[in-house]
Protein backbone atom coordinates (compact mmCIF):
# COMPACT_ATOMS: atom_id res chain seq x y z
CA UNK A 1 0.00 0.00 0.00
CA UNK A 2 1.40 3.41 -0.97
CA UNK A 3 1.01 6.66 0.95
CA UNK A 4 0.73 10.31 -0.13
CA UNK A 5 2.99 12.86 1.54
CA UNK A 6 0.01 14.54 3.20
CA UNK A 7 -0.60 12.97 6.60
CA UNK A 8 2.81 11.27 6.84
CA UNK A 9 4.36 11.87 10.25
CA UNK A 10 8.16 11.98 10.56
CA UNK A 11 10.10 11.59 13.81
CA UNK A 12 13.46 13.41 13.73
CA UNK A 13 16.05 12.21 16.25
CA UNK A 14 19.26 14.24 16.61
CA UNK A 15 21.18 15.62 19.59
CA UNK A 16 21.90 18.84 17.69
CA UNK A 17 19.21 21.48 18.14
CA UNK A 18 20.32 23.29 14.97
CA UNK A 19 19.99 20.09 12.92
CA UNK A 20 16.53 19.40 14.34
CA UNK A 21 15.38 22.94 13.43
CA UNK A 22 16.73 22.72 9.86
CA UNK A 23 15.17 19.29 9.23
CA UNK A 24 11.87 20.38 10.78
CA UNK A 25 11.67 23.49 8.58
CA UNK A 26 12.53 21.55 5.42
CA UNK A 27 10.05 18.72 6.04
CA UNK A 28 7.24 20.99 7.21
CA UNK A 29 7.62 23.03 4.03
CA UNK A 30 7.56 19.77 2.08
CA UNK A 31 4.16 18.84 3.55
CA UNK A 32 5.21 16.35 6.25
CA UNK A 33 4.05 16.31 9.85
CA UNK A 34 7.08 16.49 12.17
CA UNK A 35 7.89 15.58 15.78
CA UNK A 36 11.39 15.71 17.25
CA UNK A 37 13.51 13.97 19.89
CA UNK A 38 16.97 14.82 21.18
CA UNK A 39 18.01 11.24 21.94
CA UNK A 40 17.20 7.53 21.80
CA UNK A 41 15.28 7.40 25.09
CA UNK A 42 12.96 10.25 24.14
CA UNK A 43 12.50 8.73 20.67
CA UNK A 44 11.43 5.40 22.15
CA UNK A 45 8.74 7.14 24.20
CA UNK A 46 7.43 9.02 21.15
CA UNK A 47 7.39 5.81 19.09
CA UNK A 48 5.41 4.09 21.83
CA UNK A 49 2.89 6.94 21.80
CA UNK A 50 2.65 6.74 17.97
CA UNK A 51 1.69 6.85 15.26
CA UNK A 52 4.94 7.51 13.37
CA UNK A 53 5.45 6.74 9.67
CA UNK A 54 9.13 7.60 9.11
CA UNK A 55 12.05 7.80 11.54
CA UNK A 56 15.06 9.97 10.64
CA UNK A 57 17.85 9.35 13.13
CA UNK A 58 21.40 10.52 13.54
CA UNK A 59 24.06 7.83 13.99
CA UNK A 60 26.02 9.27 16.92
CA UNK A 61 24.21 11.07 19.73
CA UNK A 62 26.44 11.35 22.79
CA UNK A 63 26.56 7.93 24.43
CA UNK A 64 23.59 6.62 22.44
CA UNK A 65 23.70 4.88 19.07
CA UNK A 66 21.29 5.47 16.24
CA UNK A 67 21.87 1.86 15.16
CA UNK A 68 20.27 0.67 18.41
CA UNK A 69 17.28 2.86 17.68
CA UNK A 70 17.06 1.44 14.14
CA UNK A 71 17.09 -2.12 15.53
CA UNK A 72 14.49 -1.32 18.16
CA UNK A 73 12.19 0.39 15.67
CA UNK A 74 12.29 -2.37 13.06
CA UNK A 75 11.60 -5.07 15.63
CA UNK A 76 8.80 -3.30 17.47
CA UNK A 77 6.96 -1.15 14.91
CA UNK A 78 6.02 -2.90 11.69
CA UNK A 79 5.02 0.19 9.68
CA UNK A 80 7.79 2.66 10.56
CA UNK A 81 10.36 3.27 7.81
CA UNK A 82 13.86 4.36 8.85
CA UNK A 83 16.38 6.75 7.31
CA UNK A 84 19.86 6.89 8.88
CA UNK A 85 21.76 10.21 8.87
CA UNK A 86 25.41 10.64 9.85
CA UNK A 87 28.30 13.05 9.65
CA UNK A 88 30.75 10.13 9.97
CA UNK A 89 30.27 8.24 6.70
CA UNK A 90 31.74 4.80 6.08
CA UNK A 91 30.81 1.77 4.04
CA UNK A 92 30.68 -0.35 7.21
CA UNK A 93 28.18 2.02 8.84
CA UNK A 94 25.96 2.08 5.76
CA UNK A 95 25.97 -1.70 5.54
CA UNK A 96 25.19 -2.06 9.24
CA UNK A 97 22.32 0.43 9.03
CA UNK A 98 20.71 -1.34 6.06
CA UNK A 99 21.32 -4.72 7.64
CA UNK A 100 19.41 -3.61 10.73
CA UNK A 101 16.47 -2.44 8.65
CA UNK A 102 17.10 1.14 7.50
CA UNK A 103 15.43 1.89 4.16
CA UNK A 104 17.95 4.58 3.22
CA UNK A 105 21.13 6.34 4.31
CA UNK A 106 22.13 10.03 4.09
CA UNK A 107 25.56 11.57 4.70
CA UNK A 108 25.92 15.07 6.14
CA UNK A 109 25.98 17.63 4.67
CA UNK A 110 23.07 16.98 2.29
CA UNK A 111 20.82 19.33 0.36
CA UNK A 112 17.12 19.87 0.91
CA UNK A 113 16.49 18.26 -2.47
CA UNK A 114 18.45 15.12 -1.51
CA UNK A 115 16.52 14.80 1.76
CA UNK A 116 13.11 15.26 0.13
CA UNK A 117 13.99 12.82 -2.67
CA UNK A 118 14.86 10.13 -0.16
CA UNK A 119 11.68 10.76 1.82
CA UNK A 120 9.49 10.64 -1.28
CA UNK A 121 11.05 7.30 -2.22
CA UNK A 122 10.53 5.93 1.27
CA UNK A 123 6.97 7.28 1.46
CA UNK A 124 6.07 5.62 -1.85
CA UNK A 125 6.98 2.24 -0.40
CA UNK A 126 5.57 2.58 3.11
CA UNK A 127 4.06 -0.70 4.30
CA UNK A 128 5.53 -2.71 1.43
CA UNK A 129 6.88 -5.95 2.94
CA UNK A 130 9.26 -8.56 1.66
CA UNK A 131 7.79 -11.98 2.41
CA UNK A 132 9.71 -15.20 2.63
CA UNK A 133 8.51 -18.75 3.07
CA UNK A 134 10.09 -22.13 3.65
CA UNK A 135 7.91 -25.04 2.62
CA UNK A 136 7.60 -27.70 5.34
CA UNK A 137 9.20 -31.12 4.81
CA UNK A 138 7.15 -33.72 6.68
CA UNK A 139 8.04 -37.34 7.35
CA UNK A 140 6.65 -39.68 10.02
CA UNK A 141 4.44 -36.78 11.08
CA UNK A 142 7.56 -34.78 12.00
CA UNK A 143 8.37 -31.47 10.29
CA UNK A 144 12.03 -30.81 9.46
CA UNK A 145 14.94 -31.68 7.20
CA UNK A 146 17.99 -30.92 9.36
CA UNK A 147 20.72 -33.54 9.77
CA UNK A 148 19.70 -34.06 13.40
CA UNK A 149 16.09 -34.79 12.45
CA UNK A 150 17.13 -37.03 9.57
CA UNK A 151 19.07 -39.09 12.12
CA UNK A 152 15.91 -39.36 14.24
CA UNK A 153 13.98 -40.60 11.19
CA UNK A 154 16.64 -43.25 10.60
CA UNK A 155 16.40 -44.41 14.22
CA UNK A 156 12.58 -44.51 14.00
CA UNK A 157 12.69 -46.76 10.95
CA UNK A 158 15.22 -49.13 12.49
CA UNK A 159 13.47 -49.39 15.86
CA UNK A 160 10.05 -49.94 14.21
CA UNK A 161 11.19 -53.30 12.80
CA UNK A 162 11.33 -55.02 16.19
CA UNK A 163 9.26 -54.83 19.38
CA UNK A 164 12.16 -53.89 21.64
CA UNK A 165 11.77 -51.27 24.35
CA UNK A 166 12.67 -47.70 23.34
CA UNK A 167 13.70 -44.79 25.56
CA UNK A 168 13.08 -41.41 23.93
CA UNK A 169 14.87 -38.51 25.62
CA UNK A 170 14.91 -34.78 25.02
CA UNK A 171 13.76 -31.47 26.43
CA UNK A 172 10.09 -30.72 27.02
CA UNK A 173 8.25 -29.73 23.87
CA UNK A 174 10.64 -31.35 21.39
CA UNK A 175 8.13 -33.90 20.09
CA UNK A 176 8.94 -37.12 21.93
CA UNK A 177 5.38 -38.42 21.62
CA UNK A 178 5.49 -37.83 17.85
CA UNK A 179 8.57 -40.06 17.71
CA UNK A 180 6.81 -42.75 19.74
CA UNK A 181 3.75 -42.64 17.47
CA UNK A 182 5.93 -42.81 14.38
CA UNK A 183 7.64 -45.96 15.71
CA UNK A 184 4.30 -47.59 16.48
CA UNK A 185 2.63 -46.79 13.16
CA UNK A 186 5.69 -47.81 11.12
CA UNK A 187 5.84 -51.26 12.76
CA UNK A 188 3.90 -54.52 12.80
CA UNK A 189 1.65 -53.33 15.68
CA UNK A 190 0.25 -50.40 13.71
CA UNK A 191 -3.28 -51.87 13.52
CA UNK A 192 -3.43 -52.23 17.32
CA UNK A 193 -3.80 -49.54 20.01
CA UNK A 194 -1.28 -46.81 20.80
CA UNK A 195 -1.92 -45.69 24.39
CA UNK A 196 -0.12 -42.55 25.67
CA UNK A 197 0.21 -42.15 29.46
CA UNK A 198 1.61 -39.07 31.18
CA UNK A 199 3.13 -40.61 34.31
CA UNK A 200 3.90 -37.19 35.78
CA UNK A 201 0.31 -36.05 35.35
CA UNK A 202 -1.31 -38.87 37.34
CA UNK A 203 -1.23 -38.70 41.16
CA UNK A 204 1.04 -41.32 42.69
CA UNK A 205 -1.79 -43.02 44.60
CA UNK A 206 -3.75 -43.50 41.35
CA UNK A 207 -0.96 -44.44 38.95
CA UNK A 208 -0.94 -48.17 39.75
CA UNK A 209 -4.70 -48.56 39.25
CA UNK A 210 -4.56 -46.51 36.04
CA UNK A 211 -1.75 -48.62 34.59
CA UNK A 212 -2.79 -52.11 35.74
CA UNK A 213 -6.51 -51.83 36.52
CA UNK A 214 -8.38 -53.16 39.56
CA UNK A 215 -10.97 -55.75 40.59
CA UNK A 216 -14.38 -54.94 41.97
CA UNK A 217 -14.25 -54.55 45.75
CA UNK A 218 -10.45 -54.32 45.89
CA UNK A 219 -10.66 -50.94 47.64
CA UNK A 220 -13.27 -48.45 48.77
CA UNK A 221 -15.01 -47.04 45.73
CA UNK A 222 -14.08 -49.94 43.42
CA UNK A 223 -17.67 -50.67 42.46
CA UNK A 224 -16.73 -52.51 39.28
CA UNK A 225 -13.76 -54.23 37.68
CA UNK A 226 -11.83 -51.86 35.47
CA UNK A 227 -9.01 -52.57 33.01
CA UNK A 228 -5.86 -50.44 33.09
CA UNK A 229 -3.82 -48.88 30.31
CA UNK A 230 -1.71 -52.03 29.87
CA UNK A 231 -4.78 -54.19 29.16
CA UNK A 232 -6.13 -51.53 26.80
CA UNK A 233 -2.82 -51.51 24.92
CA UNK A 234 -2.65 -55.32 24.63
CA UNK A 235 -1.23 -56.21 21.21
CA UNK A 236 -0.12 -52.63 20.65
CA UNK A 237 2.13 -49.99 22.25
CA UNK A 238 2.02 -48.09 25.52
CA UNK A 239 3.87 -44.78 25.66
CA UNK A 240 5.03 -43.90 29.18
CA UNK A 241 5.84 -40.19 29.10
CA UNK A 242 7.75 -38.61 32.00
CA UNK A 243 8.72 -42.07 33.24
CA UNK A 244 11.32 -40.41 35.48
CA UNK A 245 8.48 -39.13 37.70
CA UNK A 246 7.52 -42.64 38.84
CA UNK A 247 8.15 -43.47 42.49
CA UNK A 248 10.62 -46.24 43.34
CA UNK A 249 7.76 -48.56 44.32
CA UNK A 250 6.08 -48.05 40.93
CA UNK A 251 9.40 -48.56 39.19
CA UNK A 252 9.61 -52.05 40.74
CA UNK A 253 6.14 -52.90 39.38
CA UNK A 254 7.06 -51.63 35.90
CA UNK A 255 10.27 -53.66 36.01
CA UNK A 256 8.21 -56.79 36.65
CA UNK A 257 6.15 -56.09 33.53
CA UNK A 258 9.30 -55.70 31.44
CA UNK A 259 10.81 -58.92 32.81
CA UNK A 260 7.77 -61.22 32.74
CA UNK A 261 5.23 -59.55 30.41
CA UNK A 262 2.75 -59.85 33.27
CA UNK A 263 0.72 -57.39 35.32
CA UNK A 264 -1.13 -57.67 38.63
CA UNK A 265 -4.46 -55.90 38.76
CA UNK A 266 -5.11 -54.36 42.17
CA UNK A 267 -6.92 -56.98 44.24
CA UNK A 268 -5.87 -59.89 41.99
CA UNK A 269 -3.96 -62.93 43.25
CA UNK A 270 -2.82 -64.16 39.87
CA UNK A 271 -0.85 -62.27 37.21
CA UNK A 272 -2.28 -61.52 33.79
CA UNK A 273 -0.22 -61.90 30.61
CA UNK A 274 0.00 -58.85 28.32
CA UNK A 275 1.63 -58.39 24.93
CA UNK A 276 2.60 -54.73 24.95
CA UNK A 277 5.53 -52.86 23.49
CA UNK A 278 6.81 -50.19 25.89
CA UNK A 279 8.15 -46.86 24.66
CA UNK A 280 9.22 -44.58 27.52
CA UNK A 281 10.18 -40.91 27.41
CA UNK A 282 11.94 -38.50 29.72
CA UNK A 283 13.11 -34.89 29.73
CA UNK A 284 15.60 -35.64 32.51
CA UNK A 285 19.03 -37.21 32.67
CA UNK A 286 18.08 -40.69 33.92
CA UNK A 287 21.69 -41.75 34.50
CA UNK A 288 22.23 -38.88 36.93
CA UNK A 289 19.00 -39.88 38.70
CA UNK A 290 20.30 -43.46 38.90
CA UNK A 291 23.48 -42.15 40.53
CA UNK A 292 21.40 -40.20 43.09
CA UNK A 293 19.26 -43.24 43.84
CA UNK A 294 16.09 -41.63 42.42
CA UNK A 295 15.76 -44.14 39.57
CA UNK A 296 16.44 -47.86 39.56
CA UNK A 297 19.53 -48.85 37.59
CA UNK A 298 18.03 -52.20 36.48
CA UNK A 299 14.90 -50.44 35.17
CA UNK A 300 17.02 -47.88 33.32
CA UNK A 301 18.85 -50.59 31.37
CA UNK A 302 15.57 -52.42 30.67
CA UNK A 303 14.12 -49.25 29.18
CA UNK A 304 17.25 -48.06 27.39
CA UNK A 305 17.46 -50.95 24.92
CA UNK A 306 17.05 -48.55 21.96
CA UNK A 307 17.83 -44.94 22.94
CA UNK A 308 16.60 -42.10 20.72
CA UNK A 309 17.48 -38.48 21.43
CA UNK A 310 15.18 -35.73 20.09
CA UNK A 311 17.26 -32.54 19.58
CA UNK A 312 16.15 -29.16 20.95
CA UNK A 313 14.63 -26.79 18.42
CA UNK A 314 17.47 -24.25 18.77
CA UNK A 315 19.89 -26.81 17.24
CA UNK A 316 17.72 -27.61 14.23
CA UNK A 317 18.54 -24.63 12.01
CA UNK A 318 16.04 -23.95 9.23
CA UNK A 319 13.63 -26.53 10.68
CA UNK A 320 12.45 -23.57 12.78
CA UNK A 321 11.24 -21.79 9.64
CA UNK A 322 9.67 -24.95 8.24
CA UNK A 323 7.77 -25.52 11.46
CA UNK A 324 6.65 -21.88 11.63
CA UNK A 325 5.18 -22.06 8.13
CA UNK A 326 3.67 -25.47 8.86
CA UNK A 327 1.81 -24.03 11.84
CA UNK A 328 0.67 -21.05 9.74
CA UNK A 329 -0.90 -23.41 7.21
CA UNK A 330 -2.38 -25.57 9.96
CA UNK A 331 -4.08 -22.65 11.71
CA UNK A 332 -5.36 -21.32 8.36
CA UNK A 333 -6.96 -24.70 7.67
CA UNK A 334 -8.40 -24.96 11.18
CA UNK A 335 -9.94 -21.47 11.00
CA UNK A 336 -10.78 -21.66 7.26
CA UNK A 337 -8.92 -18.41 6.64
CA UNK A 338 -6.38 -17.30 4.07
CA UNK A 339 -2.89 -18.30 5.30
CA UNK A 340 -0.76 -15.51 6.76
CA UNK A 341 2.82 -14.92 5.62
CA UNK A 342 5.95 -14.11 7.63
CA UNK A 343 8.13 -11.18 6.64
CA UNK A 344 11.85 -11.82 6.26
CA UNK A 345 12.54 -9.89 9.48
CA UNK A 346 10.03 -12.02 11.40
CA UNK A 347 11.63 -15.22 10.12
CA UNK A 348 15.04 -13.87 11.13
CA UNK A 349 13.76 -13.20 14.66
CA UNK A 350 12.27 -16.71 14.87
CA UNK A 351 15.50 -18.26 13.59
CA UNK A 352 17.70 -16.45 16.12
CA UNK A 353 15.55 -17.06 19.21
CA UNK A 354 16.69 -19.81 21.61
CA UNK A 355 13.29 -21.55 22.05
CA UNK A 356 13.48 -22.85 25.65
CA UNK A 357 9.99 -24.33 25.18
CA UNK A 358 10.97 -25.92 21.84
CA UNK A 359 8.36 -26.87 19.21
CA UNK A 360 5.47 -26.45 21.61
CA UNK A 361 6.54 -22.88 22.33
CA UNK A 362 6.93 -22.14 18.61
CA UNK A 363 3.42 -23.43 17.92
CA UNK A 364 2.00 -21.15 20.63
CA UNK A 365 3.96 -18.15 19.32
CA UNK A 366 2.66 -18.66 15.77
CA UNK A 367 -0.89 -19.12 17.03
CA UNK A 368 -0.60 -15.89 19.05
CA UNK A 369 0.84 -13.99 16.07
CA UNK A 370 -1.95 -15.15 13.75
CA UNK A 371 -4.61 -14.03 16.22
CA UNK A 372 -2.99 -10.70 17.10
CA UNK A 373 -1.82 -9.59 13.65
CA UNK A 374 -4.07 -7.04 11.92
CA UNK A 375 -3.04 -8.16 8.43
CA UNK A 376 -2.03 -11.21 6.41
CA UNK A 377 1.61 -10.32 7.07
CA UNK A 378 3.23 -11.35 10.34
CA UNK A 379 6.13 -9.08 11.23
CA UNK A 380 8.47 -8.79 14.22
CA UNK A 381 6.09 -6.51 16.21
CA UNK A 382 3.54 -9.37 16.13
CA UNK A 383 5.98 -11.63 18.00
CA UNK A 384 6.47 -11.77 21.79
CA UNK A 385 8.63 -9.07 23.40
CA UNK A 386 11.34 -11.64 24.21
CA UNK A 387 12.11 -11.91 20.48
CA UNK A 388 12.49 -8.21 19.85
CA UNK A 389 15.45 -5.89 20.24
CA UNK A 390 14.97 -3.41 23.09
CA UNK A 391 16.64 -0.25 24.36
CA UNK A 392 16.03 1.67 27.59
CA UNK A 393 13.31 4.29 27.21
CA UNK A 394 15.14 6.99 29.17
CA UNK A 395 18.68 6.85 30.46
CA UNK A 396 18.75 6.99 34.26
CA UNK A 397 15.70 4.80 34.93
CA UNK A 398 17.61 2.15 36.82
CA UNK A 399 16.08 -0.97 38.36
CA UNK A 400 17.19 -3.20 41.21
CA UNK A 401 18.61 -6.67 40.58
CA UNK A 402 15.55 -8.12 42.32
CA UNK A 403 13.23 -6.34 39.87
CA UNK A 404 15.23 -7.57 36.89
CA UNK A 405 15.18 -11.09 38.32
CA UNK A 406 11.39 -11.00 38.66
CA UNK A 407 11.01 -9.85 35.03
CA UNK A 408 13.34 -12.58 33.79
CA UNK A 409 11.52 -15.30 35.73
CA UNK A 410 8.19 -14.03 34.38
CA UNK A 411 9.53 -14.12 30.81
CA UNK A 412 10.82 -17.67 31.22
CA UNK A 413 7.50 -18.82 32.71
CA UNK A 414 5.60 -17.22 29.84
CA UNK A 415 7.82 -18.95 27.27
CA UNK A 416 6.99 -22.39 28.70
CA UNK A 417 3.26 -21.74 29.26
CA UNK A 418 3.61 -21.50 33.04
CA UNK A 419 5.26 -24.92 33.44
CA UNK A 420 7.15 -24.41 36.73
CA UNK A 421 9.14 -27.65 36.38
CA UNK A 422 10.46 -26.62 32.96
CA UNK A 423 11.04 -23.03 34.10
CA UNK A 424 13.05 -24.15 37.13
CA UNK A 425 15.25 -26.32 34.87
CA UNK A 426 15.94 -23.36 32.54
CA UNK A 427 16.65 -21.05 35.49
CA UNK A 428 18.91 -23.60 37.19
CA UNK A 429 16.95 -23.63 40.45
CA UNK A 430 14.62 -26.16 42.07
CA UNK A 431 10.83 -25.82 42.12
CA UNK A 432 10.82 -24.88 45.82
CA UNK A 433 13.16 -21.94 45.22
CA UNK A 434 11.06 -20.83 42.24
CA UNK A 435 7.87 -20.95 44.32
CA UNK A 436 9.56 -18.92 47.08
CA UNK A 437 10.70 -16.23 44.64
CA UNK A 438 7.23 -15.98 43.09
CA UNK A 439 5.62 -15.83 46.53
CA UNK A 440 8.01 -13.09 47.75
CA UNK A 441 7.34 -11.08 44.60
CA UNK A 442 3.59 -11.30 45.20
CA UNK A 443 4.05 -10.05 48.77
CA UNK A 444 6.10 -7.07 47.55
CA UNK A 445 3.35 -6.18 45.09
CA UNK A 446 0.71 -6.29 47.84
CA UNK A 447 2.82 -4.05 50.12
CA UNK A 448 3.33 -1.62 47.23
CA UNK A 449 -0.39 -1.44 46.63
Amino acid sequence: MKRDIGGVKVLIVDDSEDTREILTRTLTTGGYGVIVASGVGEAVELLDQGPVDILITDLRMGESSGLDLVKYTKQNFRDVAVVMVTGYPSIETAVEAVKNGAEDYLTKPFTEEELLTVLKRVTAHLHDKEVVGTQPAIKNGIVGASDLIMKVHEEIEKSARASLTVLVSGESGTGKELVARAIHYAGPRMANPFIPVNCGGIPEELLESELFGYLKGSFTGANETRAGFFQTADGGTIFLDEVSEMSLSMQIKLLRVLQDNEIYMIGARKPQKVDVRIIAATNRDLLSRVERGAFREDLFYRLNVIPIFVPPLRDRGDDILMLANHFLQKFAFDTQKKPSVFTSNALKALREYRWPGNVRELENVVKHAVVMSDSDLIDVPDLPLLMRFSVPAIKGKFRTLAEMEVDYISNVLESVDGNKTRASMILGIDRKTLRTKLKNNQKEKQIGE
